[in-house]
């Protein structure tokens, strides 16, 4: 089955189209941090908002159990899906949506995920410093240890004994899987590595990392066969086309980097964003297109052979990504510390967290259309002026241990105050006209 879909003139909208063409895919309510294509050309995405989408067309099927982002998720052949986050867990779906199982075990976020050749195995790559092996047989989840910082990403080799792994300690490391060892230290960059592509038959290892570095080695010798490297960092994507014949690099600036493995000739570098990060790319199954995730909660996917002539994302829409230097200081603290989670109007819009529309009098954890951590359900809080300066005086983890809302704070008391004011004015419930 093949995806086709277009966007209208000026419009995010979605409608069946000719093939290798630009189209959208919009439905989450954050960031896009991760894509996987399955044999049949469905898409999944996963999100800052918690969520996982499975696209047939431009209706999605909504994957919800996730208690954080969701930052990694594989597609089995079988249609079962792998997604995996913030809140250390590793989930299983049935291609309805029903979730199978909730593996635990990792004590950091999971960023990357794997499926090994035969299916039975996944590798999960963790902020703990571990990579889980967990095995569909049932037979207990194993950890790799070793790495001396977090891990960032994890390749099986084709006979699925092997695995490659990616760290912030600046080391691309080769495990024997069955064995549970490290087999072979790759390379040590110096910088953290963020990502790896393998491609065994070609007989090549591709790694990027923080600096910006973007190399190739030759698998039998370790020796760099091409340097990529361009002035932009760090390196957060990487893509391999199905037929190995091109690598796609996303970065931190937002652009994407085309290359034909046959020559390691750059081919397209495209500006895919107006600002921020490409977090998220992954191939159609022909290859023809480039799908790409960031700031912007739409999938962007491109022709590989129009993308230079294409729009980037428009990543000047959303709220949170206008210029905080040209706002008022209370917006502004909204903008950096609250608005890719919440919305200012009715409805939560799949966002992380829950509609501030109304807030002031609201008890915690009762907006009807979002499901609360069972530190907020039942809740005896009011939000008012006193326990919205608590919140971001101490810190969320603090103020309501267990919430999900991320670890972070408001230092300044007079910034505290400006937020206050600009959200008592802002969810305030609007008169509606005559």
């Amino acid at each position: 089955m093949r995806l086709v879909l277009a966007t209208c003139a000026g419009l995010f909208c979605t409608a069946p189209v000719a093939a290798d063409e630009f189209f959208t895919l919009q439905g989450h309510g954050g960031p896009i941090m991760g894509i996987a294509v399955s044999d049949t050309d469905q898409i999944a995405t996963v999100s800052f908002d918690n969520a996982v989408g499975l696209w047939t067309g431009s209706d999605p099927l909504w994957f919800d159990g996730h208690e954080a982002a969701v930052n990694a998720v594989v597609i089995a052949p079988d249609g079962t899906v792998y997604s995996a986050g913030d809140d250390f867990t590793l989930r299983v779906w049935s291609d309805d949506g029903t979730e199978q199982a909730v593996w635990t075990g990792h004590k950091g976020k999971i960023v990357s995920l794997a499926l090994s050749p035969d299916g039975g195995t996944v590798a999960s790559a963790s902020w703990d410093g571990s990579i889980g092996l967990w095995s569909l047989d049932g037979s207990e989840a194993q950890f790799l240890t070793g790495h001396a910082g977090p891990v960032n990403d994890v390749a099986f080799t084709r006979d699925g004994h092997g695995l490659y792994s990616a760290s912030a300690d600046g080391s691309i490391r080769l495990w024997d899987v069955q064995n549970a060892r490290e087999t072979l230290r790759v390379t040590g960059h110096g910088f953290g590595v963020n990502e790896v592509e393998l491609n065994e038959d070609a007989g090549w290892l591709a790694y990027g990392a923080v600096d910006g570095g973007t190399r190739v080695l030759d698998l039998a010798t370790g020796d760099t066969v091409a340097d990529l490297t361009l002035d932009r960092r760090p390196i957060l994507a990487m893509a391999t086309s199905p037929d190995g014949a091109h690598l796609a690099v996303g970065d931190g600036e937002g652009y994407i980097m085309v290359v034909n493995t046959r020559d390691w000739r750059i081919t397209r570098d495209f500006r895919a964003t107006e600002r921020g990060p490409v977090w998220a790319l992954a191939f159609s199954r022909d290859g023809g297109n480039i799908h790409a995730g960031g700031l912007d909660p739409r999938l962007y996917s491109w022709p590989i052979a129009a993308m230079d002539a294409a729009d980037p994302i428009a990543t000047g829409s959303p709220g949170f990504l206008a210029d905080a230097d040209t706002m008022p200081n209370g917006e502004r603290q909204f903008m950096r510390k609250c608005s890719i989670c919440h919305t200012l109007t009715p409805g939560s819009a799949r966002r992380a967290g829950p509609s501030l529309y109304d807030l002031f009098g609201r008890q915690a954890g009762t907006v009807a259309d979002y499901s609360y951590s069972d530190a907020l359900d039942g809740s005896a809080i009011i939000w008012d002026e006193d326990t919205i300066d608590a919140l971001f005086d101490i810190g969320p983890e603090h103020y309501i241990p267990g919430t999900k809302m991320p670890m972070q704070r408001i230092t300044g008391a007079q910034d505290r105050a400006d937020l206050v004011t600009y959200l008592r004015r802002e969810t305030a419930p609007k008169e509606s006209s005559p």
